[in-house]
């Protein structure tokens, strides 16, 4: 058994879709970013290449302004860290992801969001959890200039 750990940071942005989980989910304001900025499935990412020592999402999916992953779905970049991960012997445990946001609620889309990660991974989608919180208006989140997300995966 192993776990790893993943953080991602994206800046809200009026000018983008808000994807958080796979799912499109209705806001004034999205997140920026070289992908879809989907910033639980890129913690989520790191938290599985970090359990199996295979480095971090910017190694493997750079974001290099014109590459193949500029304005790709976040989806597509999971499927490929769960294909590493199988690749190096390993299998997906569970997971445990809390995204910070202060807007818009994130708890009524969280179902939705198990299923799809659970569809793209392969899994169950009673071994993804996800939680959402504020910061009570503190720091970047609580000004609404971000959103962050954290993930700790078991991978057997």
């Amino acid at each position: 058994m192993r776990v790893g750990f993943g953080y991602d940071v994206h800046q809200l942005s009026p000018d983008r879709e808000l994807w958080l989980g796979g799912i499109c989910i209705p806001s004034e304001l999205g997140l920026d970013g070289h992908s879809d900025a989907d910033v639980l499935i890129h913690a989520l990412c790191d938290a599985i290449l970090g359990a199996a020592n295979l480095r971090d999402i910017g190694y493997h999916f750079p974001p290099v302004k014109g590459n193949e992953f500029e304005g790709i779905d976040s989806k597509i970049l999971l499927k490929k860290t769960m294909a590493l991960l199988r690749e190096k012997g390993y299998e997906f445990g569970n997971c445990d992801c809390t995204i910070c946001a202060e807007k818009p609620k994130i708890n009524p889309h969280i179902p939705a969001m198990q299923a799809c990660l659970a569809e793209v991974m392969g899994v169950d989608p009673d071994v993804i959890s996800i939680k959402a919180t504020t910061t009570e208006h503190l720091g970047f989140v609580g000004r609404q200039e971000g959103m962050a997300a954290f993930a700790t995966v078991l991978i057997q």
